[in-house]
Order: C-alpha cells, then structure tokens, then sequence
C-alpha cells in the first residue's frame, strides 16, 4: 500500500480542492489504474485528435467523407456483434440526464428500460459535478443511494426494481484540470472512465447487471478501437472476462456515419449498438462543412427527422445493426410536461407521441426521453409495435449513398429563428457556467447539444453573409442589435434580480467571440471550461 500510494503521489497531482467524501473516490489504488491507463493509451489519443484536424483540412480542401474503400471487406462480409446481457436485450425506452443525485434516483426509479448518467452534454464539468457524480454513481451501483430534501421534507430512495445503469464519460477531446500527470491535464474520458469503472464493475457484476457505457462523438473506427483496447486492458486489470464491458456508441458525427459497420466491428466483443445522436449530428454536420457555403442550413427548427440527410443516417443506422444483430437507438425527445397550460402541453407531448411512433416504425429498437413524465408515450409508441425485446428483423430495403447522407435541406432563414439561436444559446451558456448543463429553456430540456447547433449556425451565416427571408444580410451589426434586444427581453423573463446575479456578462464575452472568431471553435465547452 506504501509502494502505491508513493507511486501515485509522485505521478499523478489532484490540484482540484479535496472536499468531504472525495477521497472514497480519489483513492490510490484508483488513481494508479488511471495512471496506467494513461500510459499505455494517452499517446494514440492525442494522435488520433491530430487526425481529426487532418480531416477538417481535408474537408475544407473540397474533399468531402465518403465511405472508406480500405475497409470495404468488414462491410461486405457476414459478422455480427456478441449479445448483450439480459439486463440490455430490451431497451426499447431509455432516459438521460446529468449525474445529480436526486436526478439519478429519479431516472433509476421512472418505470423505463435503461437510465444513461451523463458526464457529458448535459453535465458542466465543474470539479463538485464530476466527483460528487462518481460519488452518486457508485452509491447507485451499490443500490444504496439516497436523497433527502429538507425544504420539501422527503426522502427519495431507489424502488426495488430500477432501470439498467449505463454511464456516458466525456468525449475524447476534453481534459480534466483539476488533476495533472507530468504537470499536464488529463483526459477527461480517461479520468471517468477509470474512476467509475474501478469502483463500480465487480459491484454491478455481483448485482446482475456489468459496467455499461455510452461513448460519444467518435469520429472513426480507428476511435472506437482505442476505446476496445482500453476495455480489454481494464477487464485484464481486475481479472474481469473479456466482453462484460458493454458500450453503445453514439452516432452523432458526420464522419462516423461512413464508419458505422467499422465501428461496431471494432467493438464487437463490447458492442450493445448505435445511437441517433441527432443534435449533435447536427451541429457535426455544420461544423465540418462551415467553410462551405452550399452547406448552409436554414433555421434550427426547420431541421426535422423528415429531412432526407437525416432520414438516410437514420435508414443507414438501423440496417447497419440490424444487419449485425445489434441494437439501433433512437434519439432524443426534448420537450419537457408543460404545467398550467393544458393546450400547450397537449401540443408538446403530441410531439412526442408522433416523433416516438416515427421511431419505432422505422425499425429502431428504443429511443431516449429527457423526462419521467415523457416515459409512458414512449413506451407505448415501441409496444404497439414490438412483440420482443428488438426488431434486428427490420432491415430497410435501400442503399444510402454517399450524396443520400450530404444532401442540404433547403429552407428558410427567419429573424425569428436567428432570434432563437441567440437566446437559447445564449441562456445555456449561462447556466453551464453556473454548473448546471441540464437547462429547461422554453418548454424544452437542452443540453450542450443545442446551443452548439445555435452558435455554430450564427457563425456560419454571418460568415457567409447568408440571407433572411426578406433578402436581409445576416451581419455581425444585425447580430448585435438583435443580441441587445434579446437580452432585453431574457432579463425580464427571469427577473432582473436572476439576470443580474447570473454570468450574462461573461456568456455574452465568451458567446460572441466564438461567433465572431474567424477560425471555428470545435466545442462551445472547451473555452467555456476554462471560466469554472
């Protein structure tokens, strides 16, 4: 114990402040797993970020994805994933959400299939968030966790049946700094990977279910096989069989969309399938073709499942893993119940309702809910079509193409919908530098997602100087005088004393200089974490 504890303190420096029960997670013998860890895998992962930057230049040189010929003889050939455990066959509604401990208690206890905790978009990563998470997440492993409420005077406990557990570290491009190895930050992945996986696997195997994971915004195969190879090394670590890792990968980059087949072959021993992650696939189709003015988009709102991009990634998705036994996920219903307003709630969960219903009809094999009071429209969308626990049976009797998965969507750019990037982007920025990543804005729950799409539209219309719908010029002047009305009308919708004790300033600052900024920023949330 001496050896490890010498081992880590001379390697591994936790500069983020030690607050009560953080030791019970930052314990030696933790920390030198995610030391090792770290060393046999940071290298690759700082290549493959370098890749990425190659194929935004490439991108930006007029070659566009495609789908790789290298790699022709796993998509044609006849392969399937490993099952999953029994605790993953059906998993036809799941909910998300951020990893409060209140929240978690919630989610487990809603009646749905799968609870994923999310230490990515719908979580700011403040050091309190991330640690008391794993803190939350453990006790929930261990299916202790509790919560009381002194101002409402109740207790929340977990139900003797809950929800599976799957958990969603950050993204490979993110870095925790609040804990350092030869002086630099960490990775973020790394670092909640390690963390939850070290004190929580032999708990849930001993439980009946196993560490289960959402990996999000890969961008190609070659990152998925990172990500198997720290599986395999963290199974061997605590003697645990190869394959009791699960991880269902987020399909919510354009890139990775060429790369599906690829991507579940690299995870086939650790597979439990794809997800629509269709706000990000959104903001990644943005992002990557920004440069390029016949990749304009026209308003957020206008951007629909119906649109034949997104309808192709869609088809694509579930034949891919339909085609290899694997599930297909559908993505994520926003909207939120509308108290004191029984019209406008009807509206919104009719929205619901219809999205969940395309869903299911389409083949998906579940889909995800933001909300416990969404949980029984979607559960009866996918029983009124599953006999099972899946529908590998469904296979869409279509070739997508290369064009099918780039093709623009016509529409038009409003001031209105300029107006709303501008103050849904803006109030998230807001709160995520406040700690809270999980914001209800306008009868809709937002995570980071979202104000990606609205900021990166922004920039890439006023770069382009596109056009309203009255021949108006979208200008860095008409940005700022409907920015000014905007926060105008969001003081007095809080209340000027919620305005003024808020981090408006600093989200104004931050907002602006990526819209402004003449080079792109690729997350919204690597300057913004710099300010907590």
């Amino acid at each position: 114990m001496e050896n490890i504890s010498e081992m880590v303190n001379t390697s591994v420096e936790v500069i983020g402040e030690l607050r009560p029960n953080f030791d019970t997670i930052l314990t030696d013998e933790a920390l030198l797993f995610f030391k090792k860890v770290h060393d046999k895998f940071q290298s690759t992962r700082k290549d493959l970020l370098l890749e990425r930057k190659v194929k935004q230049e490439e991108i930006d040189n007029g070659y566009f994805p495609n789908f790789l010929s290298s790699t022709i003889d796993v998509r044609s050939k006849t392969w399937t994933v490993n099952p999953v455990p029994h605790d993953l066959q059906d998993r036809r509604v799941e909910i998300t959400g951020p990893v409060d401990r209140k929240m978690i208690i919630n989610a487990l206890n809603s009646g749905v299939k799968v609870f994923m905790a999310d230490f990515e978009d719908s979580n700011s990563p403040t050091w309190g968030n991330i640690i008391n998470g794993q803190i939350n997440l453990r006790d929930a492993a261990n299916k202790t966790i509790s919560f009381y409420n002194d101002k409402k005077d109740k207790h929340y406990t977990l139900n003797e049946n809950v929800a599976t557990l799957m958990v969603r570290p950050r993204g490979w491009h993110l870095e925790e700094k609040n804990v350092l190895i030869d002086g630099q930050p960490v990775s973020a992945s790394l670092f909640d990977f390690c963390l939850y996986f070290y004190h929580n696997a032999n708990s849930l195997i001993n439980n009946g279910s196993g560490p289960y994971f959402y990996l999000p915004k890969l961008e190609s195969h070659r990152e998925a096989r990172l990500w198997n190879d720290i599986f395999v090394y963290a199974q061997e670590y605590l003697n645990i069989p190869i394959g009791t890792i699960k991880a269902t990968v987020l399909i919510e980059t354009i890139l990775a969309a060429f790369e599906m087949d690829e991507i579940l072959y690299e995870l086939r021993n650790h597979s439990a399938g794809l997800n629509c992650g269709r706000w990000d696939y959104i903001f990644s189709f943005i992002k990557k073709f920004r440069n390029h003015s016949e990749f304009i988009l026209p308003n957020r709102s206008a951007i629909t499942m119906d649109r034949h991009f997104l309808n192709s990634y869609v088809k694509l998705l579930i034949n891919t893993c339909h085609k290899r036994k694997a599930h297909a996920m559908g993505g994520m219903a926003a909207q939120i119940p509308i108290k004191n307003d029984e019209a406008e709630n009807y509206i919104a969960l009719n929205k619901v309702k219809i999205d969940k219903e395309r869903e299911a009809n389409a083949g998906h094999d579940g889909t995800w809910i933001a909300h416990p009071g969404l949980s029984k429209i979607a559960i009866d969308a996918f029983d009124s079509v599953m006999d099972g626990p899946h529908q590998y049976d469904v296979l869409n009797d279509i070739e997508i193409s290369e064009e099918d998965l780039l093709k623009v969507p016509d529409g038009e750019i409003t001031e209105s919908g300029l107006r709303d990037n501008i103050k849904v982007g803006l109030q998230y920025t807001e709160a995520w530098l406040r700690g809270n990543g999980c914001v209800p804005l306008y009868n809709l729950m937002e995570d980071a997602a979202t104000a990606e799409i609205s900021r990166s539209q922004l920039w890439q219309w006023i770069k382009h100087r596109a056009n309203l719908n009255d021949g108006t010029k979208i200008t860095k002047e008409l940005y700022l005088n409907l920015l000014s009305d905007e926060l105008k009308q969001i003081k007095k919708e809080i209340g000027a004393n919620n305005f003024d004790n808020g981090k408006f300033d600093l989200a104004v600052t931050l907002f602006n200089s990526m819209i402004f900024n003449e080079e792109f920023d690729d997350f919204l949330t690597l300057p913004a974490y710099e300010h907590i």
